[in-house]
C-alpha cells in the first residue's frame, strides 16, 4: 500500500489517477471546498519527484493525446503536458462549459476512452441550495428558500439561529441565520477561509476554524455570536484543525487536529476564566489519538460521554467513550456513521452515513457504563452527501426536526442524461494549438 503525504499546507488529497508508469495525478488543497483554487499535483511513485502541475482547479486527468484536463468554475480546461518533465507546455484553454462538477468536493462527472471519446455529464453540479426541516415523520418543508452553497450548520443552545459556512464563490465565510426573522448575517469578513461554527453552550461566541494565520493551515478562533468586538485566536498549530463540540460547562472544546503521524485525532481545549475576567486557553491535550483517523467529537448534553466518529474498523463508525475517562468504548453504529449527535431531549444519538441517511440509537446511561439500542432510520429522507469534512444537516434541540440539504434526488435537481463526444483528442489538439478559439 502507497500513500501520498500531505504537506503542511495541505488538508486533502482527492480524485488520484494512476498512470501506467508509476505516477499519480490528484488534487491537493489547503482546505475543504472551494477547489476552483485547488492544485494539481503529480507524483512519481515509489521514490520519484512531487511538483505542482497547476494551480487553480481540480480533478486532474492526463489524456493519452499528451494534455491535461480539469475543471475550473464548471468548464473542462486542458493544455498540453510534457509526462516526462511534468509540467505544461502551453496555456490552460476552455474546451466545455457545463460539465456537471463540484467545487464543494472536487468531483465531475466526465470521463474518456483511450482512443478519443469524452462522456460527460451536463449541468452545474455545485447548485445552490435551500434548507428544509425535516420531522420524525419524514415532512419536509423550506426553512430557507433562498438558495446558497452551505455547509455545517449548528443551530444556536436556544434553537433561534443556525450558524453555517457559506461560500459566495471565492472564499467561505461563517453566517448566521436568525430563521424566524428570515434574516442572515455575515459574521467573519477575513480574506481567508473560515469555516465549521459551534456554538457555546451560554450562545454567546462562535468558534470556527480559519486559515488567516497564514500557510493555508486552520486553527481556531472565536468572536461573539451577535458581531461585536473582534476575532480572537484560540490555537496555534502547525496541523490542520476544526472545532466540533463543548463541553455543557463551557470550560472544554472538543476538536480535530491533523497530526502527520497518527492522521485526525481528537483533542480537548481547555478554557480557564469567565465573561468578566476574560477567557484564556490552556494547552490542548489528546483524547482519542492513535493510527486511525478520529473526527467529529460531541458532548453529550450532561457532559458525561464524548461520541466521535473513527475507521478503526476499515470504515468509520460513531463510538461513545465517559468523558474525561478512563473507561470503556461503546460503538453504535452497525453499518458505517459519521457526525454523531445527541438529542437534549430525548435519550437519543443520532448520526448520518455516506449514502445520506439520517440514523437515531435510543441508549442508557449509568454511572460510566453507556448501552445503545441497533440504530434505525430517523426517516425515508436522505440528505446530500458533500464529503466527510461536510456535514448538511443539524438537530434543532428541541429534538424533533432537523434542518438539512436534501439529496439531489430528492429535490429534483438530479441530471438525467450524458453527453458523447467522438474524436475528442483531434478537438484537443486543434483547440489548444489555436487558443481555444
Amino acid at each position: 500500500l502507497t500513500t501520498t503525504d500531505p504537506d503542511a499546507a495541505e488538508v486533502t488529497h482527492r480524485w488520484p489517477q494512476v498512470l501506467g508508469d508509476g505516477r499519480v495525478l490528484y488534487t491537493a488543497h489547503s482546505v475543504v471546498g472551494g477547489y476552483d483554487d485547488a492544485s494539481l499535483v503529480m507524483e512519481a511513485f515509489p521514490d520519484g519527484p512531487r511538483k505542482v502541475v497547476h494551480r487553480g482547479g481540480y480533478h486532474g486527468r492526463y489524456l493519452p493525446s499528451g494534455h491535461l484536463v480539469f475543471i475550473h468554475q464548471g468548464t473542462l480546461f486542458a493544455a498540453p503536458f510534457d509526462l516526462e518533465r511534468m509540467e505544461l507546455t502551453g496555456p490552460p484553454v476552455p474546451v466545455i462549459e457545463g460539465v456537471w462538477a463540484s467545487s464543494t468536493w472536487a468531483g465531475a462527472q466526465f470521463s474518456f476512452s483511450d482512443t478519443g471519446t469524452l462522456v460527460y455529464v451536463a449541468g452545474e453540479g455545485d447548485v445552490d441550495s435551500p434548507i428544509h426541516w425535516l420531522g420524525r415523520d419524514g415532512t419536509t418543508t423550506p426553512l430557507r428558500d433562498e438558495p446558497a452553497n452551505w455547509f455545517n450548520p449548528r443551530f444556536s443552545p436556544d434553537g433561534d439561529r443556525l450558524a453555517m459556512q457559506i461560500n459566495d464563490g471565492t472564499q467561505w465565510d461563517i453566517w448566521i441565520y436568525e430563521w424566524s426573522r428570515d434574516t442572515l448575517t455575515r459574521l467573519t469578513f477575513d480574506p481567508a477561509n473560515d469555516e465549521t461554527p459551534v456554538w457555546t453552550p451560554d450562545g454567546r461566541h462562535v468558534v470556527f476554524s480559519s486559515t488567516r494565520g497564514g500557510k493555508g493551515v486552520l486553527n481556531l478562533y472565536w468572536r461573539p455570536s451577535d458581531g461585536s468586538g473582534e476575532v480572537g485566536r484560540l490555537t496555534e498549530s502547525e496541523n490542520q484543525q476544526s472545532p466540533s463540540s463543548w463541553h455543557p460547562s463551557g470550560r472544554f472544546l472538543a476538536f480535530q487536529e491533523q497530526s502527520p503521524p497518527t492522521g485526525w485525532d481528537v483533542k480537548i481545549l481547555e478554557m480557564e476564566g469567565d465573561e468578566a475576567s476574560g477567557w484564556t486557553p490552556g494547552a490542548p491535550t489528546a483524547f482519542v489519538e492513535d493510527p486511525f483517523d478520529e473526527a467529529h467529537a460531541a458532548f453529550s448534553p450532561d457532559g458525561r460521554f464524548l461520541a466521535y466518529d473513527s475507521n478503526e474498523s476499515g470504515r468509520f463508525e460513531v463510538y461513545v467513550r465517559p468523558f474525561p475517562g478512563p473507561g470503556g468504548k461503546w460503538q453504535v453504529s452497525a453499518d458505517g456513521g459519521i457526525w454523531p449527535m445527541w438529542s437534549k431531549t430525548r435519550p437519543e444519538l443520532l448520526f448520518g452515513t455516506e449514502g445520506g441517511e439520517i440514523m437515531v440509537a435510543s441508549y442508557t446511561a449509568a454511572g460510566d457504563s453507556f448501552r445503545s439500542e441497533r440504530p434505525v432510520p430517523w426517516s425515508d429522507v436522505h440528505f446530500q452527501w458533500l464529503g466527510i469534512g461536510a456535514r448538511s444537516f443539524d438537530l434543532h434541540p428541541d429534538g424533533e426536526r432537523i434542518a438539512l440539504r436534501l439529496a439531489v434526488d430528492e429535490s429534483g435537481a438530479a441530471p438525467d442524461s450524458v453527453v458523447v463526444v467522438t474524436n475528442f483528442f483531434d478537438e484537443l489538439r486543434r483547440l489548444t494549438a489555436e487558443g481555444g478559439e
